[in-house]
């Protein structure tokens, strides 16, 4: 997919590592609609249309669709919600619960966007290395990130000729993590010690796979894990 004239619908596309793909699709051409329930945010970003909407409302969720269609790129970034860490003995199960709303977030972007989009049109969702890697305290990341890579194999063959594939990140910089200074660094140092590439990964890098998956058209229903070696420390 040649994406210069296309447009394109980022969900979460006003931070971290939406925010990168926005302005990487911009780059190229793209005609780009920024979402996130506060895209007032991000500021002005050239080029860019921005709007507010809740993954999780559907109503108003499909009204962007349908006011916005035809489209070809629906990229998905957004958390969804809360997230719960922690032992799994010892975790609150409603926060548990609760972290499935990135779930339910995503299939509400897949299920409500997909019939408006062009026939070759292409969806990208980003899950996250503990999908497949469980580290101490990420049960419920591992459940969510593994349920939204099952639901990805699952759904691509039924929306073919559309594709739908999504990005594994591993621990990325990005404003989700409220450090700053030196302690944003001996953070990130120690989360990222084990890993092949001892460091934290960026939004852009994580960008670049998305917009990989959106512009190799033989490519469907595949994770790209972009994670700094995560899953082989």
């Amino acid at each position: 997919m040649d994406v210069a004239g296309k447009k394109a619908i980022v969900i979460g596309g006003t931070s971290g590592i939406g925010l990168a793909a926005t302005k990487q699709l911009a780059a190229l051409g793209a005609e780009v609609t920024a979402v996130s329930r506060d895209p007032g945010r991000a500021g002005e970003i050239p080029g860019v249309s921005l709007k507010k909407c809740d993954v999780l409302d559907r109503a108003a969720l499909s009204r962007l669709f349908q006011e916005s269609a035809p489209f070809d790129i629906l990229v998905s970034a957004a958390t969804g919600g809360s997230r719960s860490l922690g032992a799994f003995l010892e975790m609150d199960m409603d926060g548990y619960k609760a972290s499935f709303d990135k779930l339910w977030g995503y299939a509400n972007v897949v299920r409500l966007g997909a019939e408006h989009m062009s026939r070759n049109g292409s969806i990208v969702l980003v899950s996250g290395a503990p999908a497949r890697k469980c580290k101490p305290g990420q049960v419920a990341l591992s459940s969510v990130g593994g349920a939204v890579e099952a639901l990805v194999r699952a759904v691509a063959p039924e929306i073919a000729p559309r594709r739908l594939n999504v990005v594994s990140p591993g621990t990325i910089d990005t404003p989700m993590v409220a450090a700053e200074g030196e302690a944003r660094t001996a953070l990130y140092e120690k989360m990222t010690s084990g890993n092949v590439i001892p460091r934290a990964g960026t939004a852009e890098e994580v960008a670049q796979a998305i917009l990989f998956m959106i512009q190799n058209d033989f490519v469907t229903g595949t994770t790209i894990d972009v994670d700094g070696g995560w899953l082989l420390s």
